[in-house]
């Protein structure tokens, strides 16, 4: 009689164990996508709730929508990364020589002298001359 209870009391908890089970493995791609600040988080909540409808026949393609985007690369399928960088690059080189010419400048104001444009400075700020001009 007590193995009878205890069977019954096994199989409820192992019908509780997997009703749980598949609710938790159905919310993985809504788990990965708020990780990531994915942009389409609700909708890949809701198609993990409809997932369980299909028996998750959805869900693979659900956890791939999820991993394809990242906050830092965004989706991944186009060169915008690299432009990025490259701006990012320029930007940098830009800045080193604003503060290069500042730097030139402030020197020249604390010598009293008027300063020389040569045609290296020019081309640092980006024109093209080759004469020497007095500003």
């Amino acid at each position: 009689m007590f193995l009878d209870y205890f069977a019954l009391g096994v199989i409820f908890f192992v019908a509780i164990f997997l009703f749980y089970g598949v609710i938790v493995i159905h919310d993985i791609p809504y788990e990965i996508a708020k990780k990531r600040n994915h942009p389409q988080q609700d909708a890949l909540h809701v198609a993990g709730w409809v997932s369980l409808f299909t028996l998750h026949a959805i869900w693979p393609f659900l956890w791939i929508w999820a991993t394809l985007y990242r906050e830092d690369r965004g989706w991944g399928f186009s060169s915008v990364m690299e432009r990025e960088l490259a701006l990012e690059g320029e930007v940098k080189r830009l800045s080193e020589t604003v503060t290069q010419l500042e730097l030139r400048l402030q020197s020249i104001e604390q010598s009293g002298e008027k300063p020389i444009i040569t045609a290296e400075a020019q081309t640092d700020v980006g024109e093209h001359t080759t004469s020497k001009t007095e500003v």
